[in-house]
């Protein structure tokens, strides 16, 4: 098999599906399976989720305990049918009934005949069950069902999601569960992504949904390293993209170092400066080419600017400049601001333009907070202006008209550190440099990047610890190398 149709085995993307999504995927899944399977699918992988979470806390499944909060409907249904299965393996399970007059009858009676007891106090278990509301509930956990999650030291295991963090959104506004352990039903949904740190590890349950084409979607580590750019036989410094960086200043000359850095790291081409940190950018990185100016820097295929560059007119005749080029083009920190400041300046730009602000920059760009709905959010500024748009986060997101959000969850927060955007600026603009689609460079450049930050947090280990921006960008050649070795492996496994 050759490698390129090895590489169409990947597992390309993982979808997330709205709660709409899912209600009508359930909805005809109900017209092709008997009354009642679909809730029994559910909970035996439930208990089959706990169970196994069990053992790898304690040890054993029999002669363990568990307590389920138990709410209204289905997902209440869920936990109590799950409850009836782990009592046939030897485990001891309470329910806590929320609303016992709205309670799953028929989960409620396979329970109690399963020798399930039903209480008011959580005891001393050793994992907890949150089923209070499924994908249906909206807003934060009520009263008494805060002040009783409150009580739990247990782990927990979240049925569907975490009740109390919004579905669709991932927003929490309130009294929420925050789960060690999330088993979905059918589909991920966008919370397990967009709060991940509420969710836990997610457990995929199979029950047999047909579903659409996904509106949010996380690409493979494996496929982004699968497509990472690397010299082929034929190439030379050229060919790979020479990037382009405008960026730093007198005041912030460590920008341009930063933006310069991501931008050499992330590819074997060459990368072009232009500005006043050449010395400090040549200090670092001498096979860069310095130039004052962006008229004398020479042909690129990508620019990247703002980082560190100012905001007076000086600042703005240079965005104007790389703006009125056929190039693609990154826009990040004061170039965000120049660009919220006179919008026109992408007026009639047909060549790719990715912006990559963080919160507080989305609100300058469109005069809204992002919050509650990111994913909304971004993809409206990416339709109006019909750029892409990488909204930074530990959940970032990249909008692209016309297409479905791509999210990189970072599985932490160690990039949250000042001066990491610049690193990934230099990195997307390498990626663009090299012939990357937009959205995918964007999505690609933010993988690599949250991965060189966690390998920099655990070095030297074993446990993580702070860093600043400067050992995230020596990392990044490492997070190339691990994502290029996961599709290498995909590959072989894929012949």
């Amino acid at each position: 098999m050759t490698a390129i149709r090895s590489r169409s085995a990947l597992a390309e993307e993982r979808g997330y599906f709205t709660v709409a999504q899912v209600r009508a995927a359930e909805a005809e899944l109900f017209t092709r399976v008997p009354e009642g399977v679909p809730m029994r699918r559910a909970a035996h992988g439930l208990a089959r989720v706990v169970a196994a979470e069990l053992r790898e806390r304690t040890g054993g499944v029999a002669g363990r305990s568990v307590t389920l909060l138990v709410g209204a409907g289905d997902n209440g249904g869920d936990a109590l049918w799950a409850g009836a299965g782990l009592r046939g393996r030897g485990v001891a399970v309470r329910a806590i009934l929320l609303t016992p007059e709205r309670a799953h009858a028929a989960g409620l009676a396979a329970f109690r005949r399963a020798g399930g007891r039903v209480g008011t106090e959580i005891g001393d278990p050793d994992l907890v069950v949150d089923g209070i509301v499924g994908i249906g509930g909206k807003g934060p956990l009520r009263p008494a069902a805060a002040e009783i999650v409150a009580r739990v030291r247990a782990p927990i295991v979240a049925v569907d999601l975490p009740s109390g963090v919004d579905p669709d959104t991932g927003a929490v506004d309130g009294p929420a569960v925050r789960a060690a352990v999330t088993a979905t039903f059918g589909a991920r949904k966008p919370v397990h992504a967009l709060a991940a740190p509420w969710c836990g590890r997610i457990e995929l349950v199979d029950i047999g949904l047909r579903l659409p084409a996904p509106d949010l979607v996380a690409l493979a580590p494996a496929a982004v390293g699968a497509r990472w750019p690397v010299p082929a036989a034929t190439d030379d410094k050229y060919t790979q993209g020479v990037t382009g960086v405008c960026a730093g200043s007198a005041t912030y000359p460590g920008a341009a170092v930063l933006a310069v850095g991501g931008a050499v790291a992330a590819t074997s081409g060459m990368v072009r400066y232009a500005g006043s940190a050449a010395a400090q950018v040549l200090a670092h990185f001498p096979e860069v080419i310095a130039a004052a100016d962006i008229a004398t820097t020479g042909r690129v295929q990508s620019w990247v600017f703002g980082p560190g560059a100012g905001v007076d007119a000086a600042a703005r005749d240079r965005l104007a400049e790389v703006l009125a080029t056929d190039l693609p083009v990154v826009i990040d920190a004061d170039g965000l601001t120049l660009l919220a400041r006179a919008p026109e300046l992408l007026r009639g730009r047909a060549a790719p333009t990715v912006l990559t602000p963080h919160a507080g920059e989305f609100a300058r760009l469109t005069g809204r907070d992002p919050a509650p709905d990111r994913v909304g959010a971004v993809r409206e500024l990416a339709e109006r202006w019909r750029v892409t748009v990488l909204l930074k986060g530990r959940a970032t997101l990249i909008a692209h008209p016309g297409r479905p959000v791509l999210v990189n969850e970072a599985g932490g927060s160690w990039a949250a550190t000042a001066g990491a955007g610049d690193v990934l600026s230099g990195i997307i603009g390498a990626l663009l440099a090299a012939g990357h689609d937009p959205a995918v460079a964007a999505a690609s450049a933010a993988r690599a990047h949250a991965l060189a930050a966690a390998l920099a947090a655990r070095d030297p280990g074993p446990a993580g610890a702070p860093i600043s921006a400067s050992p995230l960008l020596a990392h990044v050649r490492a997070a190339v190398a691990e994502l290029r070795a996961l599709a290498a492996a995909v590959e072989v496994g894929a012949r």
